[in-house]
């Protein structure tokens, strides 16, 4: 789960982090308002769930009230990645002296929480990555046994060889992991951490995702949902109790078990085509799911064809059929379905599908090739 800046912000603030406080306005003239108490240059800041936002446009340096509304009302009729641009953050401009980075997060394959940290903040830090791994420190943490301050002391010391300016950056890296695993995150990033014309480090920028998971335990994270800003699509499935993830190809996937749904993107990715989607129908043998997730699917005007590849266990290919079915009554349909069903009652289901408009297929990689050669035609 995603928030924005200024949300972010605030936690930093109830951790004791450092930041440059300001103000969110939907109103260009508010912002205006704000400018001229500021009485200096400010920032003005889209607030939406999506990175890119300075490539965009929608961050720009205002050196009087008139060029803060200006920008306020540029950047409010903007749409970015898709979203649209309903609030900015505006805050005072800071002199910077140099930008560092500082973000927490989960190793899945170390199973470990990995500190990470450079000297060259305001970048893309998965560019410099790949340009410059050695400027990236990384430090493994074992989430089971809470970490001395020598950790982050040690990912601070290679930030900044000043012997202050190491401390402040192992107090703040000491209480951005406090947050991350007090408020259950799955990152907690600050870019860039500055030191500004005081000779102090804060943090200029914010970002927090929280694990979606542990959002029963934390109603304070809940609170923070901004539903505008979330995939439609990704809202309605998770109503029906669907694992959903838009993606940006052209083939949608129906299939039972998250395992089993990684694999068939991966395949028709080497067969050539882009699954638009993820989606787990999971367990249960309710036709009404396969309804709804074909409705959520087809929401999508860049589908060309639908994968439905199902292994029967718990889930019964028959009762896939009769969603399948029942789903051709009730919408059009637009574009070719092509079907796998192996496992519990496959032949049962086979019948029922006989005299349909449905291409099927008896292997996976048969089903992946006609939706790949059908999405490519």
């Amino acid at each position: 789960m995603k928030i924005h800046e200024y949300q972010a912000k605030d936690v930093f603030d109830q951790y004791g982090i450092p930041i440059v406080k300001g103000s969110v306005f939907r109103n260009p003239d508010e912002v205006f308002d704000y400018a001229t108490r500021e009485s200096g240059p400010v920032i003005v800041k889209a607030q939406v769930h999506v990175g890119g936002r300075g490539k965009a446009g929608g961050v720009k340096f205002a050196e009087t009230p008139q060029k803060a509304r200006e920008a306020a009302g540029q950047i409010l009729n903007m749409t970015i990645k898709g979203l649209a641009v309903s609030s900015v953050l505006v805050y005072r401009a800071v002199e910077i002296r140099s930008e560092a980075y500082l973000g927490i997060t989960i190793d899945r394959a170390a199973k470990k929480i990995v500190l990470i940290g450079t000297s060259e903040g305001g970048v893309e830090i998965e560019q410099l990555a790949r340009e410059d791994p050695d400027a990236i420190h990384k430090l493994f943490i074992d989430p089971s046994r809470p970490p001395s301050e020598d950790v982050f002391r040690d990912m601070a010391s290679k930030i900044y060889p000043e012997q202050d300016l190491a401390k402040e950056a192992a107090r703040i890296l000491s209480s951005l992991y406090r947050l991350f695993v007090e408020r259950d995150c799955s990152l907690a990033e600050i870019n860039p951490l500055v030191l500004d014309e005081t000779g102090h480090l804060i943090a200029v920028d914010a970002k927090i995702n929280f694990d979606d998971n542990a959002l029963f335990r934390h109603p304070e994270n809940a609170g923070l949902r901004d539903l505008e800003q979330e995939n439609k699509r990704e809202l309605r499935a998770r109503e029906c109790g669907l694992s959903f993830v838009a993606l940006e190809g052209s083939i949608g996937c129906i299939v039972n078990g998250a395992g089993l749904a990684m694999a068939t993107m991966d395949m028709i990715k080497r067969a050539g085509g882009e699954p638009a989607n993820f989606l787990d129908v999971g367990g249960s043998s309710r036709p009404d799911k396969v309804l709804n997730a074909l409705e959520i699917i087809l929401a999508n005007p860049d589908v060309r064809a639908i994968v439905i590849n199902i292994f029967g266990g718990i889930t019964r290919c028959d009762d896939i059929a009769a969603g399948i079915i029942e789903a051709t009554k009730r919408m059009k349909i637009p574009v070719p379905i092509c079907v796998r069903l192996t496992g519990t009652n496959r032949e049962k289901a086979m019948e029922m599908l006989q005299g349909t408009d449905l291409v099927t297929a008896s292997t996976m990689t048969d089903v992946i090739h006609k939706a790949v050669e059908i999405a490519g035609s």
